[in-house]
């Protein structure tokens, strides 16, 4: 066997395609092509297809020995010709040839998975030297894997075309495909002449569907409105929703969805009351699924098919009222926060374990959330609240029962969930983690000094966040800050202050509504006093980082503890301003109702200093945390106080704690006619009540 040098890749470098490409290959080598100029300056020049002379040859496997020969595999092979080493990257398949063409620009071009989503600066190189010694691509840990997209509002609101255009969606499917992913759900029901879908099977990847549009079907109410849905009165019409569905799928590589949930996500007997049994709704479930894995059968030869047992699906398949068909992939949720348990339906937090028993059989799977919106207390606009552990242990474990077949996560809007990304895609690739090894690797990715220092704080992080209730996951994001308070709010201005608010159970228990109040407020006391000090610490740490690792920063961590810190004293600001309101004092509560809403305007104005550059606009569609909503429910608020006490001129306040004593008794009242603003009147009535 010869002994061959180093091949050395530079701006001169020849590359060879294989003799047919098809359109997922033509897709890795045009991020490879770009690359290459990115790092080297220029464009590689394309050779015959096959050109053993080349200095990289992309090719199929035409023999066992030169890949491992199962789907998605690849091999490193290196040849010589003339004495001129050549690199080989050969695929057993598509995939394969995208995988290997993605390590090589991670591994020797320095391009990160993330480098779109961190804004990393690819280094530029006069050449790299890749060591001749033979690779052949490792097997993934799960079988499908990838990105449920879901709750997109960013990158919706992002641009002014709607449906997202291929601009938006490239980005995040090239990402997951450098992180190991072969499946994705692109969006969440957006609409059917969007490019979404198409792409992703462009770009090779596998199209699954969210279980509450099953086999990918239009729902059904925007398709027959007017109809009730109804698959008992309407048959047919479902049917025809799902025959369509599969028709124009049927020639793509899918991972079917069976499903049966109503509409809106919600379970289907809210609109079909009449099952009102755990046993006659679990075997309508159970024909629709059948119905729906024999129309798929008519038409796909083997097709790859599963079941989300999501929600109140999971809880009557555990107690046996739903039969799943043989042959498909069972799929197994956590409850939003990480924990591989059934999720929290507004009060009702049954906790039931969601994994396949020991004696399970068939082929199981995961669909599992580092962001979720369940409007209560949820991560969207925030990292992951709970520590990176807890990912590992619950995912772990789910491997240790045979769950491997698929493995579905809910990334959201990409951008700020970089690191538990990261993380799921390490364990979906290798089955395990170690989690310090892989902060510290994570974070020399991303950041050029002050690894250790940053890392440490990457860490702190995870414990800031407010614990709200006994279980380990119970672990406050950004949401928490916003759809209490206004629930709170809301519950105020109409007049109910003298019941507790039930909708707030899940977090306080059953207590009074003043009670309720004073235990949001506790809870964001303690966790303002530590999301500051680690503000902090992060700020000061920032100020010794070079331009581009501060801006990542900013942009990373320190936008993250903002929106914790600045939430918390919004909600503080709130609470204080209704035990003011209890002890009669409208014109406290009228000021801290207005410092209330300054707080939640920094949250705000921290978004907007992260909308540089190529982000410009990037955190407008912030629909689902809402801090807008938050805002415009607090300035109705301070108008209902306003109301109380210096209404109907709208000066008694002024003449009262501001207007000075030599003027009280005489000024004429015809000459005092344009009252200040409620922004004005509280910053003045703040100097004066809160000495500021």
């Amino acid at each position: 066997m010869l002994k061959l040098s180093n091949v050395v890749i530079n701006g001169d470098s020849t590359i060879s395609l294989p003799i047919t490409i098809t359109t997922p290959v033509r897709h890795a080598v045009d991020m490879i092509m770009r690359d290459h100029e990115t790092v080297f300056g220029k464009t590689p020049k394309l050779c015959s297809p096959n050109t053993e002379a080349a200095d990289i040859v992309i090719r199929y496997a035409a023999h066992e020995e030169e890949c491992p020969q199962r789907p998605e595999a690849y091999g490193f092979r290196f040849t010589e010709n003339n004495g001129k080493c050549s690199f080989q990257i050969i695929g057993y398949d598509d995939l394969g040839i995208i995988y290997g063409l993605l390590h090589y620009s991670h591994q020797y071009l320095g391009v990160d998975p993330f480098w779109f989503w961190a804004d990393l600066h690819i280094k530029p190189k006069p050449e790299v030297q890749i060591p001749a010694v033979e690779f052949n691509s490792p097997e993934k840990k799960v079988k499908y894997r990838g990105w449920f997209v879901n709750d997109e509002v960013f990158l919706i609101g992002w641009k002014e075309e709607y449906p997202p255009s291929k601009e938006i969606w490239y980005p995040v499917f090239e990402a997951l495909l450098r992180c190991g992913g072969n499946m994705v759900i692109p969006g969440t029901d957006l609409p059917k002449n969007g490019i979404h879908a198409d792409l992703a099977v462009e770009m090779g990847l596998w199209v699954t569907h969210h279980h509450a549009e099953p086999l990918g079907a239009e729902m059904f109410l925007r398709a027959f409105p007017g109809k009730k849905p109804s698959y008992k009165q309407n048959p047919e019409l479902f049917e025809s929703l799902w025959e369509e569905a599969i028709e124009k799928q049927k020639n793509e590589k899918i991972v079917w969805v069976l499903s049966f949930r109503g509409q809106g996500d919600a379970p289907f007997w809210q609109y079909d009351p009449e099952f009102d049994t755990p046993e006659n709704r679990g075997a309508m479930i159970s024909k629709v699924v059948h119905r729906q894995y024999e129309m798929i059968r008519n038409s796909v030869e083997n097709p790859v098919c599963s079941m989300a047992l999501y929600g109140e699906i999971s809880e009557l398949y555990k107690a046996g009222h739903v039969k799943v068909p043989e042959g498909v992939i069972k799929i197994w949720a956590d409850n939003g926060y990480g924990k591989m348990v059934t999720r929290r339906q507004g009060n009702e937090n049954y906790r039931i374990p969601s994994l396949p028993a020991a004696n399970e059989t068939g082929e199981h799977g995961i669909y599992y959330h580092i962001t979720f919106h369940d409007l209560q207390a949820s991560n969207h606009l925030t990292m992951f609240p709970s520590p990176p552990e807890l990912i590992k242990e619950e995912l772990e474990k789910a491997f240790d029962v045979g769950a491997i077949s698929y493995l579905l996560l809910n990334s959201g809007n990409i951008r700020m969930h970089l690191y538990p990304l990261d993380i799921v895609s390490e364990l979906w690739n290798y089955g395990t983690i170690n989690i310090e090894k892989h902060l510290q690797t994570y974070i020399e990715r991303l950041y050029t000094t002050q690894n250790k220092k940053i890392a440490k704080l990457y860490k702190r992080y995870f414990e800031n966040t407010i614990s709200y209730g006994p279980n380990s996951d119970d672990k406050a994001g950004d949401e928490f800050y916003h759809h209490p308070a206004r629930k709170i709010i809301g519950h105020w201005l109409q007049g109910k202050t003298n019941i507790p608010m039930e909708r707030l159970y899940w977090a306080t228990g059953e207590i009074s509504f003043t009670d309720q109040v004073n235990w949001f407020l506790e809870k964001c006391e303690i966790g303002l006093a530590h999301w500051e000090e680690f503000l902090n610490q992060c700020r000061n740490l920032s100020m010794k980082l070079p331009k581009e690792d501060c801006k990542l920063f900013s942009d990373q961590l320190i936008l993250q503890a903002e929106l914790h810190a600045f939430g918390c004293k919004g909600f503080i600001s709130l609470c204080n301003a209704y035990i003011s309101f209890t002890k009669n004092d409208n014109p406290l509560a009228f000021v801290y109702s207005s410092k209330s809403i300054d707080h939640y305007k920094d949250c705000k104005r921290a978004l907007k200093r992260a909308e540089h550059g190529k982000w410009e606009n990037f955190y407008r569609g912030d629909w689902l945390t809402n801090i807008d909503s938050t805002i415009y429910s607090l300035k109705a608020l301070r108008k209902f106080l306003r109301m109380q006490g210096d209404s109907p001129d709208f000066f008694l306040w002024y003449k009262e704690y501001l207007m000075p004593e030599t003027e009280k008794y005489i000024y004429l009242e015809n000459t005092h006619r344009n009252p200040l603003s409620d922004d004005e009147l509280a910053r003045r009535l703040a100097v004066k009540f809160l000495q500021e």
